[in-house]
């Protein structure tokens, strides 16, 4: 149990490394949305191999020809590799930033749930830091493959499974890629679980950074959905540099755990206490009526007689 100083301590160093790291994960969001959006731009313009177009070959009777239907998909990636590479390199910035975020935030949670995975740190940032030198690496090696066919003399159908995918620089990145990517989904998942248990982040935010580790590790949806690791990365500079609507969790300031009420104990809190029942209102039984005496029945009776 940490004292009051280290408490005090620990409170004024998480202050600093937030100033600190509040605009670059600001600018980390706004550069890894521009990323996506270089890319998916720029593969737009690709030529495409419809299902005739790689069928006609065989038609002709060519099981090997001398030039791959996808001859032209290589030539525009060699001609494109420039701008592919700048995307790479702003994602790669916003990698090292969402990394740094991270680091800040498992550091916070530990100081307040010892218990939590105590690989997680090392983990976001082996897995950050070669995440975002691979997602440099793979373009350059695609650029380097790309610019080999283009200028080369073999067009086949190997030739194009070389310079894409199956070369051996291609393979290798790619296996990095995927390691690194898994490293960082692994740790962001176990680092927001348990940031929402001790109240560093809200819900909402928890379950965001969550989606954004796994968006990271399968980048599905291309640039629609790059929308939602950008979105978190903009969200946690404006809580780090303390301009969070309604305030900064409490669990910041004070240097301790301070879970998030659940939905049961939010329901409680809205309904308030029920009102206690006012003393003898509707508790208080009647008592029962004493038997009335023969002697006393018998004058009354004698009275109404009269």
């Amino acid at each position: 149990m940490p004292t009051a100083s280290e408490i005090e301590q620990q409170v004024a160093r998480e202050a600093e490394r937030r100033n600190r790291l509040g605009v670059p994960a600001f600018a980390g969001g706004i550069l890894y949305l521009l990323s996506g959006i270089i890319t998916a731009s720029t593969l737009n313009g690709a030529p495409s191999v419809g299902l005739l177009q790689g069928l006609a070959p065989a038609l002709r009777g060519e099981a090997n020809p001398v030039e791959s239907p996808r001859a032209a998909e290589v030539k525009f990636f060699s001609h494109h590799a420039t701008s592919l590479i700048g995307a790479s390199v702003l994602a790669a910035v916003a990698i090292a930033s969402l990394t740094l975020v991270l680091l800040l935030l498992v550091d916070a949670t530990r100081f307040r749930r010892p218990q939590t995975w105590v690989a997680a740190r090392p983990l976001i940032l082996v897995g950050g830091i070669a995440l975002a030198v691979i997602s440099v690496g793979h373009q350059a090696v695609l650029a380097i493959e790309t610019h080999n066919f283009a200028v080369g003399h073999d067009f086949s159908n190997h030739a194009v499974d070389n310079a894409l995918t199956k070369g051996t620089a291609n393979v290798v990145s790619q296996y990095f890629d995927l390691l690194a990517g898994l490293a960082v989904a692994v740790a962001m998942i176990v680092i927001m679980l348990n940031a929402m248990r001790v109240g560093l982040v809200t819900r909402w935010m928890g379950v965001l950074g969550i989606f954004t580790g796994v968006l990271i590790f399968l980048p599905i949806g291309g640039a629609t959905l790059e929308v939602v690791p950008a979105f978190w990365l903009v969200a946690m500079g404006i809580l780090y540099v303390g301009k969070w609507p309604n305030g900064q969790p409490p669990a910041w300031e004070s240097g301790e755990a301070r879970p998030w009420p659940t939905r049961a104990q939010m329901r409680e809190a809205a309904a308030g206490p029920q009102p206690a029942l006012a003393s003898g209102a509707g508790d208080v039984t009647p008592a029962p009526s004493k038997p009335s005496s023969g002697r006393s029945s018998r004058k009354r009776r004698r009275g109404s007689r009269g």
